[in-house]
Formats: C-alpha cells, structure tokens, sequence
C-alpha cells in the first residue's frame, strides 16, 4: 500500500522566503523517495496561471471583490485539475500560497468581508494539512525584495500599510488555527528554516 498523501502550504508576506523555503522541503522529501509536487497560487495550471499574469500585472484595474474572485477561479482549477490527483496518488504536495494569502491579502488588506472569503473556501472544500507562515519584519522584507531586484508586481504598489495589514492578517490566521498553522521565524538561515521545518514536518504529519 502507497503512503498517504499530505497537503503542505508555505504562507506569508512578501520577502518571507516561502519559495526558498518550498524549494528546499521539496528537495529533502524527495530524497526520502516520495514523490513531490511543488506549486504555486496563483498559478499552477495553465489556465491559474494566465490568471496569476493578471492578477499581477500593474495595469490591471480591479475591484476588491473581482480580485478576489479570480483568486478563487485560479484555486478551483488548481486543485480540481492538479492537487487533489497527486494527493490522490500519495503524493506530498507543496504550495508556495493558498486560501490563508486570500484571507490575508484579500479580506485584511483589500477589505472583503471575511465571511466571503470564508464561503468561497469551502466551495474548494480542501485545506492544507500543515501550513508553514513565515514571519518576517517589514524593514528585513523590503531589504531583500530590493536585493532581488524583481519589477514591482500590483500588489508591491499598495504599499506599507497595506503590507501590515496583511502580516496582521497573517497572525490571526495563525492564531486561530494553532492545529494546523505554525510560524516560523523567517530571519533565519535557510538552512535554520529547513532544519526546523523538517522537525516540524517530522512532528506533526509523521513524515518522512
């Protein structure tokens, strides 16, 4: 019999090192011999991520609930068409971002209504089995984005306060759901962060 599947999310604002982090976790549970999968919201598919393109490119007007909802249609693609065969093959799948970056971003930044975001969640009807948010200062954060040196993508343009507002977004979140969300503190080494994500991973799903 196949191990089962696990359904792992890296979450966080921008600069937090969640792909990195993503990257590394992926590449030590291969090593085990499990087959992973590494994905990313918005994106994914192919039709998530013509979404994603514009959803992040800065000419594209949109109203908080537009931008909201393309979100939740980039996500049902994403797991109808990619997630939910790969758990269902045993896979571990990992994604940079999920329905916690729309609650943050999209509720505590933009100002949706919670209730919303929480309806239009359950109409995926999936949740992650471990969600890893990576914490990181705003002063360190915008330091490293300067140093990668990336064009600004629309929601980089929405400044400070809106940032802040998705961090804080980001603690709720971690606060209510202490069973599945675990914070990290994302000013480590990389290879601090991996080290305790392994013993994270170890602890809580059982794996590898």
């Amino acid at each position: 019999m196949s191990a089962p599947g696990a359904f792992i999310s890296f979450e966080g604002g921008e600069g937090a090192g969640k792909s990195t982090a993503a990257r590394a976790l992926a590449a030590w549970l291969q090593q085990s011999g499990r087959e992973v999968v590494l994905t990313r919201e918005p994106g994914g598919t192919p039709g998530a991520e013509a979404i994603r393109a514009l959803l992040r490119d800065p000419a594209t007007a949109l109203t908080p609930l537009a931008d909201t909802l393309l979100h939740v249609a980039a996500r049902a693609d994403h797991v109808a068409t990619l997630i939910r065969p790969a758990l269902a093959r045993g896979a571990i799948v990992i994604t940079d971002r999920f329905q916690d970056s729309t609650m943050a971003y999209q509720a505590f930044g933009l100002g949706v209504d919670r209730r919303t975001i929480d309806l239009l969640s359950s109409l995926i009807g999936l949740q992650p089995d471990l969600t890893f948010i990576l914490r990181l200062d705003a002063a360190t954060a915008r330091r490293r984005l300067e140093t990668r040196g990336d064009a600004a993508d629309r929601y980089d343009l929405l400044g400070s306060d809106f940032m802040a507002r998705v961090a804080a977004g980001f603690d709720d979140i971690a606060a209510a759901e202490p069973d599945r969300c675990v914070t990290i503190d994302a000013a480590q080494s990389p290879a601090a962060v991996l080290a305790t994500l392994r013993d994270i991973l170890r602890e809580r799903l059982g794996v590898p």
